[in-house]
């Protein structure tokens, strides 16, 4: 009896064993046989594959923040806006004070770039820690804008009529020698009053060249300058605030960049050329006085150009420059600076002329690639 249990408990396991071989050897290899008879192998178990955007670092953020010409401002806004679409990483803070304003914040080292309508003078350059160059980066007209009852177009200003209601010495509307420039154009009997820009201004600084250029009495008494003592008159804060007097004053006459004047529908004047002809703040005007400074633009882009020759040109016209260190302290900045104003005074040129600004001509920008090359 033993002897047949011994035999049958021997089978027993041996059948178990071959069982459990089987079942493993079926399962070390993770599946059934195939049609071949050969074992399904599964791949290896690895870490879940990242994907392309888990694996790249996330890009720096940068809020530049910049301050200056009120000339520029609706310029600058669009082609900000546009850049932070591409490049939403990068936000810029401009405040719209006035070419001074900015240039004594570049002075201070409170903002990483500054704009103004007024090149610098070398001493004011010399007082910049870290250097300064300037970039240009549109060219605007600077329209003569005013506030007569029935007379929304067809002003016609003389270069000594204009230096003249400035001066104080044409103070009503019906003066002789606005009327014979006007004989189609029904001046009243109405006092003028001129607005000029209380605070440091590039467009100052490019009405008041104009003046100088056209108006020896002008130039000997007054000058030119982003702050100027007016002899008469009353101010306003920016390109927006002389606008707003003039637009709010009987008989006023102002200066300011000709998008504000277009956008807030304002009447602005003719002025007499160089060449003798009256014409009106244009976009082709500002296109004609760029194309005349690339053929002799400096290196350091420091020029002048109102009162330009040509039957089409206008005589209030000036560029806008970026001022940028030429050394920054944090080497991310001052690419993020560099990259930004690059593409403005290139890709973002495309945003002009709807704003009534002229491109930067080819020639410039070449000028203002070797000037960003200086950026340490």
């Amino acid at each position: 009896m033993l002897q047949k249990w011994s035999k049958m408990s021997l089978s027993m396991i041996l059948a178990a064993v071959l069982a459990f071989m089987v079942s493993a050897c079926g399962n070390s290899n993770g599946g059934s046989p195939n049609s071949s008879g050969a074992q399904k192998t599964e791949p290896a178990q690895t870490q879940p594959a990242q994907t392309e955007a888990a694996q790249k670092p996330a890009e720096k953020q940068f809020t530049l923040t910049a301050a200056g010409s009120t000339f520029v401002y609706p310029l600058f806004s669009k082609m900000f806006a546009e850049y932070n679409k591409l490049h939403p990483n990068v936000q810029v803070n401009y405040q719209s004070i006035g070419s001074g304003g900015g240039i004594k914040q570049l002075t201070a080292g409170t903002v990483d770039f500054a704009a103004s309508d007024a090149f610098m003078k070398d001493e004011d350059i010399a007082k910049i820690k870290n250097g300064v160059i300037h970039i240009p980066v549109t060219v605007g007209a600077v329209a003569v804008i005013y506030n007569i009852d029935g007379v929304e177009k067809g002003l016609k200003l003389t270069q000594d009529t204009l230096a003249g209601i400035y001066l104080g010495k044409i103070t009503k509307w019906n003066d002789p020698k606005l009327t014979a420039d006007n004989p189609d154009v029904k001046l009243p009997d109405l006092a003028i009053t001129p607005v000029f820009r209380s605070d440091g201004s590039g467009t100052t600084s490019i009405f008041t060249d104009y003046l100088s250029t056209v108006n020896a009495e002008w130039k000997d008494k007054v000058g030119k300058g982003t702050s100027v003592q007016f002899p008469v008159g009353i101010g306003g804060k920016g390109n927006e605030g002389v606008a707003g007097q003039v637009k709010q004053t009987p008989g006023a006459i102002g200066y300011a960049e000709l998008a504000y004047a277009d956008k807030n529908k304002i009447a602005y004047a003719q002025l007499r050329n160089k060449d003798g002809k009256f014409v009106y703040p244009s976009l082709e005007a500002a296109s004609l006085a760029a194309a005349s400074a690339a053929a002799n633009m400096p290196e350091d882009t420091r020029v002048s150009i109102v009162e330009k020759p040509g039957e089409k040109s206008y005589g209030i016209v000036g560029f806008t420059w970026a001022l940028l260190n030429t050394q920054y302290d944090d080497a991310d900045k001052k690419q993020a600076v560099i990259d930004l104003l690059k593409w403005v005074y290139r890709d973002g040129q495309q945003y002009s002329e709807d704003l009534l600004y002229a491109k930067i001509p080819e020639a410039i920008a070449k000028i203002n690639d070797k000037n960003m090359e200086k950026i340490k």
